[in-house]
């Protein structure tokens, strides 16, 4: 197995490439081995996919339920993991920092703080605020002892704030306060998406799905990296909601074909 400094060297690297790459979203560590498997360079957790798991709502679970899930997944693969780490699980600085610190000692060589309380009411923080959490967490990445990569969230548009201008300045802000890559969930223009690479100097990341391009589009335009959120384990428990219909409804079982085999996955994970 790398060691974790390895796998931080490699997140880095692939950062630095001038290409785009893919970094899927598993839920849990089976999930993580077979992307690896597939070939995937690395992957970051999915806020959403792992909270299904617990049949919680996304941003339901813990720091201390997220740390477990962490330690997991990286135990679990060989290529780099970033770490999807909500608001750092509080709305202080020192919460941003404490959630950094918690990921990097469990394996974990990236992840991302968002600028939202997470809740409807006055959902985004202010500009001032979460600056300062941007840089505390920049502060406990620089601290780990070994290349932690930092990603600074602009949530507007997933609040409905589909403003621009003041998403740019918060990336912006972000990368000031030392965020190594910038992401702004939510933003489906090829041409805003281009507008937000053109802004700031740091590799920028969007979700893939929900977009009406390919990755050679997004490629084209700047784009250092596609995630795909909590799409995955959204497929996974479609499928299986779709199979209890069959069963239910039908009282056929032909969700099975075309299914990989028991042996298959045995294989897979006794490697």
């Amino acid at each position: 197995m790398k060691t974790q400094h390895e796998k931080a060297e490699r997140l880095a690297e692939l950062h630095a490439r001038p290409r785009c790459f893919l970094i899927p979203n598993p839920w849990d560590a089976g999930s993580a081995r077979v992307l690896e498997a597939l070939g995937f360079e690395a992957i970051a957790t999915s806020s959403a996919g792992f909270a299904f798991t617990h049949a919680l709502p996304d941003m339901g679970v813990t720091r201390e339920q997220k740390m477990e899930h962490l330690r997991e997944v990286c135990a679990a693969v060989d290529i780099p993991v970033s770490a999807d780490l909500q608001n750092g699980f509080g709305h202080t600085p020192e919460d941003a920092a404490i959630t950094i610190r918690e990921a990097a000692r469990a394996g974990a060589v990236g992840g991302s703080i968002e600028d939202s309380r997470g809740t409807i009411e006055d959902a985004i923080y202010d500009i001032a605020l979460a600056t300062e959490r941007m840089q505390a967490a920049a502060e406990a990445a620089r601290a780990a002892g070994f290349k932690f990569t930092l990603v600074g969230r602009a949530e507007n548009y997933l609040w409905g704030r589909k403003d621009l201008a003041d998403t740019i300045r918060r990336l912006q802000a972000y990368q000031e306060a030392g965020a190594d890559v910038l992401f702004a969930p939510g933003v489906q223009s090829l041409d805003d998406i281009a507008t937000i690479v053109k802004s700031v100097d740091r590799p920028v990341n969007v979700i893939g799905t929900g977009l009406n391009c390919t990755l050679a589009d997004l490629e084209a335009i700047g784009v250092r990296r596609i995630s795909v959120g909590g799409s995955l384990a959204r497929v996974a428990l479609g499928a299986l909601e779709k199979a209890g219909r069959e069963m239910l409804e039908q009282g056929s079982f032909t969700f099975v074909q075309g299914m990989p085999s028991t042996k298959h996955f045995n294989d897979l994970f006794s490697s």
